[in-house]
């Protein structure tokens, strides 16, 4: 295995490691609220409203990590180790700005949230009492991204990994214990409430790790930046931080844009396509899980080499990181393809969902493909601090979706109905009949390849799992509404499109917007390997 092979393991395998734990933690925080003397639904609910009020919060301000590791990851290339220590102060900084901003208005954000989230009174109720308790770890989660964001920059993804595990795992044991207490040693625990508090204990304690972590293993990066001082804030480095940032927020928020629109839209199909398209949405986004190692693998190389003035490493690290990331997005199509009804067992047992979720299996086997170029590309960008291209690919991929979208509604006769159960006419039922003949068609072919592709009686047994027991016969059809089935194939195909214009847009644009825009400048020295 050649050096490049080994420094993309380096920095891959903690970040994929670190990203395994995050998926435990929701499913532990819903566990401890159904397993409470209460009313489960209710508990589980207000975990969930809480819990996607903060997503839609911290979503916006991923630019904190991104930001942050892409100019670090510069600096460290050029061993400027003052704008190392600078661009940490700065992240940090702005983190806690931020987050003194959301302390201060968490009383209209909750009620313009609820003006677009419906739910029982009671858990409204329970929801608020979860936000009011973990709005108070704002600063520690904030500061954490642009912790984690300069970590990464500092080609140092294990300690990136720690604080994530810390967190997680934290979040897990803390939630626990203030939830249901030790009774043994006469704490009976604070019972639901437990649970957001978990979570603040849990994400100040990734922080005390994470300040530590630096004032121990980079004090000499720290020598030449004085703790107090504001001198990170002046300058052009500080107008350069912000552009950067700006772009990066505007990013954020489209991504939202469509991650919002795929929910509301799919809402209107009925309760059971509604379900199913959520459990589609997380198994896709698992892959991402995988493939965000190699792309802050990408990004951190790529800024380091920039930094560096070496055109050449930047051109190997991007061939390198595709190659890595094309190949677990390869791995992952067999996956999806030999396991994908498991999978889908194993998230829920209503066989109407099951059997709902399994039409739209060549959605989520070809998802690895199609979504890996556009998260590969996000990484090399960060890297290069390339943010206006990133910004204008994410303004268009939001019109994609909505165009195909809309284009795709008016072409099977009719749009959605305000009810998202209404009839889209003969041509929606025709349309959505041959979808599923379709999906039932791909499902045989592929669990075959993929029988083929592991053999054994295991695959033979994923084969099954695949074709049979999860998929449809032709009568199945009538247990969901032809228009409804319509629609879901349609968003899903609205979700591909924003994820192909993505990545075509940055793989047209990176010769001009990373290789071709420093060298005019001259900073990179093209000697240099």
């Amino acid at each position: 295995m050649n050096a490049m092979n080994k420094e993309m393991l380096r920095l891959a395998l903690p970040s994929m490691l670190a990203n395994l734990t995050v998926p435990l933690v929701g499913m532990v925080d819903i566990a401890v609220a159904g397993h409470l003397n209460a009313s489960a639904a209710a508990l589980i609910g207000g975990v969930s409203v809480g819990s996607l009020m903060f997503d839609l919060l911290y979503w916006n301000f991923g630019f904190l990590r991104a930001g942050t590791g892409g100019m670090t990851a510069q600096s460290y290339g050029r061993s400027d180790w003052k704008d190392c220590a600078d661009n940490l102060k700065r992240g940090v900084g702005l983190a806690f700005l931020i987050a003194l901003a959301m302390i201060m208005v968490q009383w209209p954000f909750q009620k313009l949230i609820f003006l677009f989230v419906g739910c029982s009174e009671e858990v409204r109720t329970l929801a608020l009492d979860y936000f009011y308790i973990r709005i108070w770890a704002a600063p520690a989660t904030l500061s954490l991204m642009a912790f984690r964001g300069w970590f990464i920059g500092m080609q140092d993804t294990f300690s990136s990994m720690l604080a994530d595990v810390i967190v997680n795992g934290g979040n897990i044991l803390f939630s626990i214990l203030l939830t249901f207490g030790l009774p043994s040693l006469g704490f009976e625990g604070l019972g639901y409430k437990g649970i957001a508090l978990g979570t603040v204990v849990a994400q100040y304690s990734g922080l005390i790790f994470a300040a530590s972590r630096v004032l121990v293993k980079f004090r000499n990066v720290l020598e030449g930046s004085p703790l107090l001082s504001t001198a990170p804030f002046r300058g052009s480095e500080v107008r350069r931080f912000f552009s950067v940032n700006r772009d990066l927020f505007i990013r954020s928020v489209c991504l939202i844009v469509v991650y919002l629109a795929f929910t509301a839209i799919s809402s209107r199909l009925g309760d059971v396509l509604l379900a199913a398209s959520s459990i589609m949405l997380k198994l896709l986004l698992t892959f991402s899980y995988f493939t965000d190692g190699f792309a802050f693998a990408g990004e951190a190389l790529t800024g380091r080499f920039i930094g560096m003035r070496a055109p050449k490493m930047v051109r190997r690290t991007v061939n390198y990181t595709f190659a890595w990331s094309m190949a677990i997005g390869t791995l992952f199509v067999f996956i999806y393809a030999a396991l994908g009804v498991p999978m889908i067992r194993l998230l829920t047992s209503d066989p109407s969902v099951v059997a709902a979720a399994s039409m739209f299996m060549p959605w989520l086997v070809f998802f690895p493909l199609i979504s890996c170029p556009a998260f590969t590309w996000d990484g090399i960008y960060t890297g290069a601090t390339a943010t206006k291209p990133m910004r204008d690919s994410n303004i268009g991929c939001v019109a994609a979706f909505f165009a195909v979208w809309l284009i795709g509604s008016l072409l099977i006769d009719s749009p959605v109905p305000a009810s998202g159960v209404g009839a889209y006419g003969a041509a929606g039922a025709a349309g959505a009949s041959g979808a599923l003949d379709a999906a039932r068609a791909f499902s045989g072919a592929v669990a075959a390849g993929a029988a083929d592709a592991f053999s054994g009686a295991g695959a033979a047994g994923a084969t099954d799992a695949f074709s049979g027991a999860g998929s449809l016969d032709s009568s199945s059809l009538g247990a969901f509404d032809a228009a409804s089935v319509a629609g879901a194939h349609l968003l899903f195909a609205a979700y591909y499109a924003h994820l192909i214009y993505r990545s075509l847009y940055q793989t047209f644009h990176y010769k001009k917007s990373i290789l071709n825009y420093y060298c005019p400048l001259k900073l990179f020295d093209s000697t240099k390997n």
